[in-house]
């Protein structure tokens, strides 16, 4: 969660340890990250990135646009200095925002110039740029896969793709596999995300039903192991994570991971 010297250092080397493809790195502050360096240990690792980030308070596109678009400016600059294909995430909005009540047009407006403008920003630096529907109880802005394509469709950029994540759809879709059939056309990119944000594969998300669908539309972008085991206490505030989801870090690893990529072989994904 922190892509400092020191983070990024253990972060890659485990990463290699563990036979993993590739890392997806929080943007949770872009004016932290010493670019220049991370991409000497990416390259020097051969592993390739992506960034992800959720918009802090401050400059939630809903209601600061100029703010969202000066956030989105760096951080697209960062992950273009990283070395990364895309950036992606809630890049709409923040993790924890609730109007309560349900999106306004107005706000959906602002989250549209502010998308549309950082789509352009990414294009012309040969960045992809992702949206990532998340759960009622994080935003209420963009839910389902189907807000998520109407959000894309509305912006109409070439470089945009949505962004799932089973733990989501858990909440919101009716049936995972539902949500990767409407969103087939612009999927490029999902969370592997147990139930309880835990380890995959000892909780209840319907593992068959998310490989068979994704088997089903030749799903062919990036497959992300996702849990939350160390937090800092404003990400945790945001997913309303407030005790250990799993044992370790290990243990997501050790056997998420082997049961992950079991599952995409099987349905063949990899």
């Amino acid at each position: 969660m922190s892509w400092d010297a020191e983070g990024a250092a253990r972060a890659i080397a485990a990463a290699k340890v563990s036979g993993i493809d590739f890392l997806e790195i929080a943007l949770l502050d872009p004016t932290a990250i010493d670019a220049a360096l991370g991409r000497r240990l990416l390259e020097e690792a051969e592993l390739p990135a992506v960034c992800s980030l959720g918009l802090p308070e401050a400059v939630w596109a809903s209601r600061n646009p100029e703010g969202a678009k000066d956030f989105l400016r760096l951080a697209i600059e960062k992950t273009a200095g990283l070395g990364a294909t895309a950036l992606t995430g809630v890049t709409y909005g923040g993790i924890g925002e609730r109007s309560g009540l349900p999106p306004t047009d107005s706000e959906l407006d602002n989250v549209a110039r502010v998308l549309e403008q950082a789509a352009r920003l990414a294009a012309d630096v040969g960045l992809a740029f992702g949206i990532e529907p998340v759960n009622r109880y994080e935003t209420h802005l963009i839910n389902t896969a189907a807000q998520g394509v109407a959000m894309i469709e509305r912006i109409g950029a070439e470089n945009m793709f949505l962004h799932l994540d089973t733990y989501h759809m858990n909440i919101e879709e009716k049936g995972a596999g539902n949500g990767i059939l409407q969103g087939r056309d612009h999927l490029r990119y999902i969370h592997l995300s147990e139930s309880d944000r835990g380890t995959p594969g000892a909780g209840t998300c319907d593992w068959d039903e998310i490989f068979v669908a994704l088997a089903a539309i030749g799903f062919d972008g990036g497959l992300a192991m996702e849990s939350f085991i160390n937090m800092p206490p404003e990400i945790a505030y945001g997913l309303s994570v407030w005790r250990p989801v799993a044992e370790s870090a290990e243990q997501v690893v050790g056997d998420g991971l082997p049961f992950l990529r079991g599952k995409a072989r099987q349905y063949g994904l990899i």
